[in-house]
């Protein structure tokens, strides 16, 4: 609740935070490290937990998603976090939402061969759109 959300990559800043996320080159869920960029990294939510059945690779979204999603829709809904409405709620918002940030982050093809469509309105897409453009002389990404 009282976070400081730190946009950095330098390793000395990063090893000071609580908390860190899609940078370091790590997975470390004990020291609360949660990239997926490093070569050896391939975890999934079937191999985390082996409960689910969903094996696209994770990204840093979706490690927190498998290590905090739960307890977070427990909170939200006033429900045990191991109940029937929390686990059918974690498993189509991972289904429905954070397995497409998973699979476009790790550039996982939707589907084989040529796609019959552009999908130009995925939560990446939009994402983008709010980054500078690649002439804007003015690269400051906290400008909004």
């Amino acid at each position: 609740q009282d976070a400081e959300v730190v946009r950095t990559r330098d390793p000395q800043r990063l090893a000071q935070c609580d908390v860190v996320v899609d940078v370091g080159g790590e997975y470390d869920p004990e020291r609360h490290r949660y990239d997926h960029h490093q070569r050896s990294f391939t975890q999934s939510m079937r191999s985390l937990r082996p409960d689910k059945p969903w094996t696209t690779k994770l990204s840093s979204a979706g490690l927190v998603y498998c290590h905090f999603g739960s307890q977070i829709l427990a909170g939200l809904l006033g429900q045990p976090e191991d109940g029937p409405v929390v686990t059918a709620l974690y498993d189509k918002l991972y289904e429905n939402f954070v397995e497409e940030i998973d699979a476009i982050d790790n550039g996982i093809a939707q589907a084989e061969g040529e796609p019959r469509y552009t999908l130009t309105t995925t939560l990446s897409a939009r994402v983008g759109h709010l980054n500078p453009r690649w002439n804007d002389p003015d690269q400051d990404t906290e400008v909004g």
